[in-house]
């Protein structure tokens, strides 16, 4: 890692000092830095940066901006190589960098710019030296790497020709090092002579026990029997690296990394990628995904801190080295490394320690190591399905275009198309179609009005209101001579020229006329000159031949000319039925309506409605109009009956109040009709609201039987888009038109100008011609882009009948029921319409494949189209509760979705092959063809890579289209949803098949389970159906996941021996150069935690599940430790002799707890299961015990020479010569002693030191604690068995010939000293075992107590014999040789407290005694205890002459001290044989203590006799001290007592 520093000091920048605002941005990788900003044109920053790179191929892109109000202009770019940047400490000047315009890009990566602008800036850019190289050295480091760097540019090509095979992996470290993060480094020492000297100088460092284990198990498993722990102290050295093995890296990577051995340049690459990284996270048993070239790597970093340059001259430059690393990575990719790596070139300058190690694997069964084992690698547990761009065809091409041509558009039986094929019909609107065209209404000539008044009363031409002088001013047409008001000059007839040619007509001006006429023919001269297009699309349209069509279009002319002015007449018919929502004008908020009907100049009036707006006439009115120019005024009047109107009517002719109007123009008039018409105003002071309806029925002289406008104009449009669409090859031609009105433009021109001026002449309204328009398309409506611009006209339809003003209050559907177009007709329509949508959106993904962006807007136009449909029939025609859009378009989806996956399903092998197999050759298995089976599992996962292109093609193709209901469909989380749902149900189902047979293996079925969880994890985990919810899919391959752990029992069990095996053979060899454990651990945790990675990355979402599978791992764990321990357990006795190894096999068993604590951590500590937890801390404990038991048997084997060093320490002590009392307090005498016992520990301290400090460095300070922990057990037992209290040569002798053994108070002092010493060098200052261990052990206690024994008084060494030898009488009951009946008694004096013991010796029984002389035998009765000194201890009975069972009823009394209570007390009964001038031989032997009787007061009993009395190691170690003092008459007796034995019997 390179630290780059930057300093941005100023710029040059041309132009004037207020234009600029500028400020820096640097730029390296992804890192990005910028400065402040600094006005003018010379500014000045001085800001540093810096930046950690490792690539030094790069560089540093530096951009100068000005700042601006919105948005920010750079102002120049310069990219500064980082090979070209220098190393130095120390901050420069600078260099100005000129500032270029462009940047040049090569491969995605920056490399120059170009374009210079003129400005500059001034960058100091510098490489950090690391530690405190030289500039110099750096600066020839530097030249060395650009010489490298060539070499290999040129090596590189070489490759490139060659292409050679790549040669094994270059290593940062032996293959020994995966556990040097927090291992120490023990250190040889020095041996001390003395243990004077331990004392003050420990002999052993203790490197080993200075790794700290006071958070070893969280102190769950530990604890050395029952002891609270102290915490341990460390000493700092410079040699001194603490390390705890409850802290060491977990044991995953194998120790022994095998031959790098690539199979392709992708591998190589991944394994050389990570030899430069070295992980500063601790590893966990989960991170499992291991690479071979994660095995034994350091990074450079770690070369300068293990490597001394100086010392070292063969180690190779941190320069050199990132080459090298530089070099693998290319030669990975090429995968062509041999030639220049075997030729010494590259390896001869590294130490033996980099180049990475030859040794392999030893032949396994399992195919090696973990990683390499085919039981793991055949388990992909990050699978991912990579969908492809294109869309997948679920059909082929043939059957698409058959579709579409067969769903092009509604049939044309859902539309009714009768005037495509009626002649007559077609002719007559031919014939209308050139009358309109030829001299069309957009064109006449207006009128020419100017100011005019009367000078004589005269009426206005459209309301007959009075003109007469200034006062009734109004208007006239200079040409035709109409008069009227201002505001009613807009309601005439537009065209002058017609009007005036049909007034002059009437009046008989034939010269006014002619020239009229001659103007009118002008006009459509100039029509057809400059319009030829349009009567030749006309001619076309109607199948008209050429001559045909000039005879039609000469009559047509005469006919405007001279019939349509003079001849032309009409019957009309108008029906008033009724209106609604008037305006009230009476006080009372009503009116009292009624209707006046005028056509030209006959008016008619209907009745009076009284107090109505919604008045109902029903009267019919009969007109005859003979101008095709006149208008049909229908005015709505409330009419007034005050006298105020009365007089109103005298004088004006509109007295009443007006409600509305509407014109009707004649001409537009045809056939019958029933519609509503919109009341409006007649001057903007008009206060108007409401409609008319009205029922009309024209008969045109000479067509009465001709078909009404409205359906001429319906054959006109549906001919001329008939026309249209044929001449287009079947397709729709959609006009480019844009605006308000751009739904208005039907056609293109000239078509369109064609319907407009026929709808124009004829009164067609454009609601109408709208809806004519929209029939029309529904035939195509697959066809591009038309539902976008039917879904528009349907929206402007359902505006115009649904969006009613607050003039008309007409409802909706009653409007709609009064359109022309006929209100079945289009319901019928939509309702076709609406079936066929929702069938083409049913398999839109074949009807709007994503692949045609088109079609995508066109699906999208579809739904927006269905939106518009309901809006219909929910506003228009007020229907309660129509089928909504979206749920309409949300079924359509699903159901889509449902027939994809079944096609999928159904065709999956086929679909597969076609899309994703892309080697045709390619052998495929036959099963695989038959669909799902129980013989393959394949199906499955090909099965799933389609849903997931599928889901994909859903989630970014048609989402982005079906958008219109966010909040009720999301495409893509519904295609998520149904695809999982379905695919659901078949899978689990398969699965069960499986689990019958189970004929696929395990790995089969745990690679489709990981392929199902992503699966699910990436697409289905958040959809709402399933979002915060458990997924059923792992219970589905529970079985499985089962069987692959039952299965993984066995290898890791054939693993475990193998990795023993070769562990084995190579000696038990330490994992890495500071493991103190050996190869087989690390081996099998990497198995393990190969398996629990696996289970891991299930990442199981149902946490029974993961009980299940907790619970089952656990096992395994289990019967891999426990077979591991009991492996070792067996082979230990054969290494007890070779110490190093034990320690190696001690430190293993260890390294399992250790490592087991991080399984358990790993598997989720404290929230593990109870039955999994139980497990692993019984398998804790187990363990424990191994390890335990290992520590005894080590500590054992050491046992023989700690007891030939305590029999020379026993020499030594019997050397010490004094008696008497010793007192440490006194200077001299402590020093004397002092000496004495460094004489005296010499022997022991020399083996001590010797083997403790080899055990020091080669164990674990777990291991070596317990391993102390024996050793010190051992030397206080043997001290105290060989030393203090050596054994008896043989007890049933006389005590007073062990006396020489015993210690006198001098040498008690001597091993007091001792112990002191000992104690402190098993604790080793804190390093060792605790203070707490070492003074509450049984064994140092039990020797401080033996001790304590030498300086007891009789009286208390009796006490104790008393209180301790409660089982005296054992022999007697294994071997009664007789019996005695005694009666005690005891009295307590109430004054003195004396206690006084009475013993009635009543009779024997049943003596075992042979002698050939006179048997003659008596019982003595001896009171044992403390303070009888003075007082009678022993009385005896008469003897009895040959009496086998003698009775002899003699009492006896003992007076007790009362310092003692009578517990410490008992009494001894012998039976013995009267024997004159010689002593008397024992028969047999019996205890009774007081402590017995001491309740009840007293006692009679027989009391059995026995051989001798029993004694245990505290009786005999009382006897042994008490027989040393020969001028104690009560010791000597006491102990005469306890060691005599049954005498032998006379026998011939």
């Amino acid at each position: 890692m390179s630290l780059l520093c930057i300093c941005v000091k100023k710029a040059r920048l041309t132009g004037t000092e207020e234009k600029y605002n500028s400020y820096v941005t640097l730029k390296l990788q992804n890192v990005k830095s910028t400065t402040i900003a600094v006005k003018g044109n010379n500014p000045s920053w001085e800001q540093d940066f810096m930046f950690e790179t490792m690539r030094l191929d790069t560089g540093l892109i530096i951009e100068l901006w000005n700042k601006g109000m919105l948005w920010d202009k750079l102002m120049g770019t310069h990219w500064l190589p980082l090979m070209k940047v220098h190393h130095s400490n120390q901050e420069g000047e600078g260099k100005w960098l000129s500032l270029d315009s462009e940047v040049v890009m090569r491969n995605g990566e920056a490399k120059g710019t170009r374009g210079a602008t003129g400005n500059s800036v001034l960058i100091d850019a510098r490489f950090e030296l690391p530690y405190d190289l030289p500039e110099s050295e750096a600066l020839e480091l530097q030249n060395k790497l650009e010489v490298l760097n060539n070499i290999m540019d040129h090596e590189i090509q070489t490759l490139e020709k060659q292409h050679r095979r790549a040669t094994r992996s270059l290593s940062g470290m032996s293959e020994d090092s995966d556990y040097t993060s927090d291992i120490s480094y023990p250190t040889q020492h020095q041996h001390n002579s003395s243990a004077h000297q331990f004392r003050r100088d420990y002999p052993y460092r203790y490197d080993s026990l200075e790794r700290d284990d006071s958070r070893e198990y969280s102190g769950r498993y530990d604890s050395f029997d029952g002891y609270e722990r102290e915490a341990d102290y460390y000493q700092d050295s410079p040699t001194h690296h603490p390390r705890s093995d409850s802290e060491s890296e977990p044991l995953y990577y194998n120790s022994r990394p095998p031959h790098l051995n690539h199979d392709s340049p992708a591998e190589s690459r991944r394994s050389f990628d990570n030899m430069s990284r070295q992980s500063t996270q601790e590893y966990s048993p989960t991170d499992s995904r291991v690479s071979l070239g994660n095995t034994s790597r350091q990074s450079t970093v770690e070369y300068n801190q293990q490597y001394d340059f100086d010392t070292n001259p063969q180690m190779p430059t941190p320069a050199k080295l990132r080459w090298i690393r530089a070099f693998e990575q290319v030669c990975a990719r090429l995968n062509e490394r041999n030639s220049l790596l075997e030729n010494g070139d590259i390896l001869g300058d590294l130490p033996s320690g980099v180049a990475h190690n030859k040794r392999s694997w030893y032949a396994h069964a399992n195919g090696g190591p973990p990683e390499h084992n085919p039981f793991y690698t055949s388990i992909d547990s990050m699978p991912e399905i990579t969908p492809r761009k294109k869309s997948v065809p679920l059909v082929s091409d043939l059957t698409m275009a058959a579709h579409k041509r067969l769903n092009a558009g509604v049939p044309s039986i859902m539309v009714a198309r009768q005037s495509l094929n009626d002649e007559e019909l077609k002719m007559h609107v031919y014939k209308k179609t050139l009358q309109a065209l030829i001299y069309p209404i957009s064109s006449t000539r207006p009128h020419n009005f100017v100011v005019w008044s009367a000078t004589s009363p005269t009426y206005c031409f459209e309301c007959e209101g009075l003109l007469w002088g200034l006062a009734r001013q109004g208007v006239r047409c200079a040409e035709c001579g109409v008069k009227c008001h201002e505001k009613c000059k807009d309601l005439l007839n537009a065209d002058c020229l017609q009007r005036a040619a049909e007034k002059s007509s009437k009046h008989g001006a034939e010269d006014k006329t002619q020239n009229i006429i001659m103007a009118m023919k002008d006009r459509m001269k100039t029509r057809e000159k400059n319009k030829p297009e349009i009567f030749e699309l006309i001619r076309t349209m109607f199948s008209i031949g050429r001559n045909a069509n000039l005879c039609h279009l000469e009559s047509v002319k005469e006919w405007l000319l001279e019939d349509g002015t003079t001849k032309w007449s009409a019957k009309i018919t108008i029906t008033v039925i009724s209106a609604q929502g008037l305006i009230g004008k009476d006080k009372t908020g009503t009116s009292d309506p009624y209707v006046t009907v005028q056509v030209g100049k006959t008016k008619k009036r209907t009745k009076t409605v009284p107090q109505e707006l919604n008045p109902v006439w029903n009267e019919i009115f009969y007109f005859e109009c003979h101008n095709s120019s006149d208008r049909i005024k229908v005015r709505v009047w409330d009419e007034d009956n005050d006298l105020k109107s009365k007089l109103r009517h005298k004088f004006t002719r509109e007295a009443d109040d007006f409600l509305g109007q509407t014109i009707i123009e004649v001409r537009t008039l045809s056939g019958e009709m029933d519609v509503w018409y919109n009341l409006e105003k007649r001057t903007d002071k008009s206060a108007v609201s409401g409609a008319i309806r009205l029922h009309i029925s024209v008969e045109i002289k000479g067509e009465e039987k001709v078909a009404p406008y409205h359906v001429q104009y319906t054959c006109l449009h549906e001919n001329l888009f008939h026309y249209l669409c044929e001449t287009s090859g079947g397709t729709v031609t959609l006009p480019d038109a844009k605006g308000d009105d751009a739904w208005k433009v039907y056609f293109e021109e000239p078509a369109q100008e064609i319907v407009d001026e026929f709808a124009m002449r004829y009164g067609i309204e454009s609601i109408y011609q709208a809806m004519t328009h929209f029939s029309c398309l529904s035939t195509k409506y697959m066809s591009p882009g038309v539902p976008a611009v039917m879904s528009t006209l349907l929206a402007n339809i359902n505006a115009f009948y649904a969006h009613t003003t607050a003039s008309t209050a007409v409802s909706a559907s009653d409007r709609f029921a009064a359109s022309n177009f006929g209100k079945e007709k289009f319901v019928k329509l939509l309702d076709q319409l609406h079936n066929s949508l929702r069938i083409d959106l049913s398999v839109y993904r074949n009807t709007f494949p994503a692949s045609d962006p088109g079609r995508l807007q066109d699906l999208k136009s579809t739904v927006d189209l269905l939106t518009s449909i309901t809006f219909f029939r929910m506003k228009v025609q007020e229907l309660s509760s129509p089928p909504r859009a979206s749920v309409v378009v949300k079924d359509c989806v699903k159901a889509c979705m449902k027939s994809t996956y079944q096609f999928l399903f159904d065709n999956c092998n086929e679909l597969y092959q076609r899309e994703y197999q892309t080697d045709p050759s390619e052998q495929t298995n036959p099963d695989d063809h038959d669909g799902p089976n129980t013989r393959s599992l394949e199906f499955w996962n090909k099965l799933m890579t389609l849903i997931v292109s599928v889901i994909e093609e859903d989630k970014n193709s048609y989402t982005p289209v079906l958008n219109q209901f966010p909040q009720e469909l999301n495409v893509g989380q519904v295609s998520a949803a149904s695809q999982w749902h379905w695919f659901a149900q078949d899978l689990s189902y398969a699965l069960q098949e499986h689990e019958k047979e189970r004929l696929c293996k395990s790995s089969e079925y745990m690679n489709l389970h990981f392929k199902v969880k992503w699966f699910y994890h990436k697409y289905i985990a958040a959809v709402p159906p399933y979002k915060g919810t458990v997924p059923e899919y792992p219970i589905w391959f529970e079985p499985f996941v089962m069987q692959w752990l039952n299965e993984n029992d066995d290898v890791s069990m054939e693993y475990l021996h193998g990795a023993y095996d070769r562990d084995k053979k190579d000696g038990f060899q330490k994992a890495s150069e500071h493991a103190l454990f050996s190869t087989s651990v690390t081996d099998v945790f990497t198995q393990l935690n190969q398996c629990f990675d696996v289970i891991q990355k299930l990442e199981c979402p149902d946490p029974e599940i993961i009980v299940r599978f907790m619970k089952r791992f656990a096992k395994t764990v289990n019967k891999v430790l426990l077979a591991y321990a009991d492996i070792v357990r067996r082979d230990f006795a054969k290494y007890v002799g070779r110490q190093k190894i034990a320690c190696i096999l001690m430190n293993n068993i260890q390294q399992l707890r250790v490592q087991l604590e991080k399984v358990f951590e790993a598997m989720g500590g404290d929230n593990l299961d109870r039955d999994a937890a139980d497990i692993l801390k019984e398998l804790q404990q187990k363990l424990n015990g191994v390890l335990d038991e290992l520590s005894v048997t080590f500590a054992s084997s050491l046992e023989p020479q700690i007891q030939a060093s305590m029999q020379q320490l026993g020499t030594q002590l019997s050397k010490v010569k004094g008696s008497g009392q010793v007192s440490l307090g006194q200077a001299s005498h402590r020093t004397a002693v002092q000496q004495e016992s460094d004489m005296v520990l010499s022997p022991l301290m020399d083996f001590l030191d010797g083997s403790i400090s080899m055990f020091a460095q080669s164990c674990e300070k777990t291991v070596f604690k317990r391993v102390l922990k024996e050793l010190w057990k051992i030397v206080m037992s043997t001290m105290e068995k060989t030393v203090v209290l050596p054994p008896l040569s043989d007890p049933r002798q006389d005590m007073t010939k062990e006396a020489e053994k015993n210690l006198s108070l001098r040498q008690c002092a001597v091993l007091e000293m001792a112990l002191d010493t000992i104690k402190q060098y098993f604790h080793a200052g804190g390093n060792g075992l605790k203070k707490t261990f070492l003074d509450k052990s049984s064994e140092l206690l039990s020797l401080r107590y033996a001790l304590s024994l030498y300086t007891h008084t009789t009286d208390a060494l009796i006490k104790i014999f008393v209180s301790t030898q409660t089982q005296q009488e054992q022999p007697s009951i294994e071997d009664t040789v007789g019996e005695v009946s005694i009666q005690v008694d005891l009295f307590t004096h109430p004054g003195t407290g004396e206690h006084k013991v009475t013993v009635k010796i009543v009779a024997a029984n049943d003596l075992k005694w042979r002698t050939t002389g006179m048997f003659k035998p008596f019982v003595e009765v001896h009171m044992i205890g403390p303070h009888l000194s003075d007082k009678k201890r022993k009385h005896s009975t008469k003897s009895k002459n040959n009496n086998w069972s003698p009775k002899f009823n003699e009492t006896f009394h003992f007076i007790l001290s009362n310092e003692d209570a009578p517990d410490a007390y008992e009494l001894h009964i012998c039976t013995k044989d009267y024997c004159f001038a010689r002593e008397d031989r024992l028969i047999g032997v019996s205890v009774l203590q007081l402590r017995d009787i001491q309740e009840k007061g007293s006692c009679a009993c027989w009391c059995h006799l026995g051989r001798r009395v029993h004694l245990d190691e505290t009786g005999w170690t009382v006897l042994r001290i008490l027989s040393q003092r020969t001028n104690d008459e009560v010791a000597k007796g006491f102990v005469k007592l306890k060691s005599e034995c049954r005498h032998r019997e006379e026998v011939e």
